[in-house]
């Protein structure tokens, strides 16, 4: 084959090769900017009394304020620091101002923000604001979320520009990163086991709250690289990036909510507590700003929904800590006192040890940051003073507090794996939040 023969064979694979890249982008575009067929607004009235209300309510418990609220700040006027693993963002005023907020907003705008992840000029959000479990509320619920909204005063104050290196901060990328990661939907949907048509009323709302409002897969579901939720491992559990605390599995298996009722699921959402242990660390603040507030069947319909999962399949490692001479003591010495001698607690301050699904997690992060920080339950409308936990910081050592929970994740049943030494030591250096 001459020379020149075997150039424009590959001057052609070449091409083609380049043509190929350029409908691949092409369609991953499409993919990643692509609208959904519109959806009319639900009402042309939105200072109706009811309406605002219910959007009062559905803001509540969809926890807008943990973003849009900065600490000691006014309201939803933005501000929140919000790091992840690609730089830190900032919640945005969602007051009505109409120079910094939403005020300028329409309804339209608001719902293409929630259901298409788009702000008012068009731009891709990024998904730090959870669009892509906000996609699956209905229109009618927007437009209420919308209509409260627009009660609020109105807080003339600038947004922080988020802080994110390149290529991170080239918003034009989010395309692609959509194309993967995100599809509109149309409302929540599951399919259920139901023995009644009331039975599968209450299974497609506990789907609805627990997809949409509740966003609870963003924190529980494990993500790729690039923060792609991985929807085969949905709600499977997983370390949260910032933190380090473990968002623990909402399915049921044994490291997730296999043993515990449907009534033990709602007393944690709306108390903070339950037979199993406290809402600790960030859920705690999901806990307090949120949940508390359910109404009763809201409650009862997540922790229906919840009970109906599939498990994932996951099983704890078998491997267990073995305690020690001075893991025992220690544990007498600091602990026993409200855990027990033997791990069973007292009501209803203290949580029983045996059992307890925080001791026994495969990963030892929230007993290793429960005993460093102190455990603190959310004050809540059911449970006004909760018991605490001192922390134990500038008490104990690395390997005295790996000892008692070698101790404690030994003993009594428990069978989980060691805790080291310098596992204690890099919790440390997380901020206490």
């Amino acid at each position: 084959m001459s020379r020149i023969r075997l150039g424009r064979i590959l001057q052609r694979i070449l091409v083609a090769l380049v043509l190929v890249g350029v409908v691949v982008l092409a369609t991953a575009w499409w993919l990643g900017t692509r609208s959904a067929p519109p959806v009319a607004a639900s009402t042309e009235v939105f200072d109706d009394a009811e309406l605002i209300e219910r959007g009062a309510y559905l803001a509540t418990i969809g926890n807008c304020a943990a973003c849009h609220t900065a600490r000691g700040g006014e309201p939803f006027a933005g501000g929140r620091a919000l790091p992840t693993p690609w730089g830190t963002l900032y919640g945005t005023n969602i007051t009505p101002d109409d120079e910094h907020g939403i005020g300028r907003w329409s309804a339209d705008d608001f719902w293409l923000a929630l259901h298409e992840g788009r702000g008012r000029d068009g731009q891709l959000l990024y998904p730090a604001f959870p669009y892509t479990s906000y996609t699956h509320l209905t229109r009618a619920d927007a437009d209420a979320i919308y209509a409260w909204l627009r009660t609020l005063e109105p807080v003339n104050k600038p947004n922080i520009a988020h802080d994110l290196p390149f290529p991170y901060n080239q918003r034009w990328l989010l395309a692609f990163w959509r194309a993967l990661n995100f599809k509109p939907g149309a409302n929540a949907t599951v399919t259920v086991a139901a023995t009644s048509n009331d039975n599968a009323k209450l299974l497609e709302r506990g789907a609805y709250l627990t997809k949409g409002l509740g966003h609870c897969a963003e924190c529980h579901t494990p993500r790729d690289r690039w923060g792609g939720l991985l929807r085969s491992q949905d709600l499977a559990g997983t370390t949260m990036p910032i933190g380090g605390w473990y968002a623990t599995a909402l399915t049921p298996d044994v490291d997730g909510l296999h043993n515990w009722s449907e009534e033990d699921i709602a007393e944690l959402l709306q108390r903070g507590t339950s037979s199993h242990g406290s809402a600790l660390g960030p859920m705690a603040q999901v806990v307090f700003s949120s949940t508390q507030h359910l109404k009763a069947d809201d409650a009862q319909a997540i922790a229906s929904y919840l009970k109906q999962l599939p498990a994932q399949g996951h099983r704890q490692p078998r491997a267990s800590a073995s305690g020690t001479t001075h893991g025992a003591a220690a544990y007498r010495q600091y602990c026993a006192e409200c855990h027990g001698d033997e791990g069973e607690g007292k009501e209803p301050g203290w949580p029983a040890l045996a059992g307890n699904r925080t001791v026994t997690l495969p990963d030892p992060a929230n007993a290793i940051r429960t005993v460093l920080n102190g455990g603190f339950a959310p004050a809540t409308q059911l449970n006004p003073q909760p018991y605490g936990m001192p922390p134990f910081r500038q008490v104990l050592s690395d390997s005295d507090i790996a000892a008692i929970l070698n101790h404690v994740r030994g003993s009594w049943g428990n069978e989980a794996p060691p805790v080291r030494a310098n596992q204690v030591q890099r919790a440390r250096g997380f901020e206490l939040d």
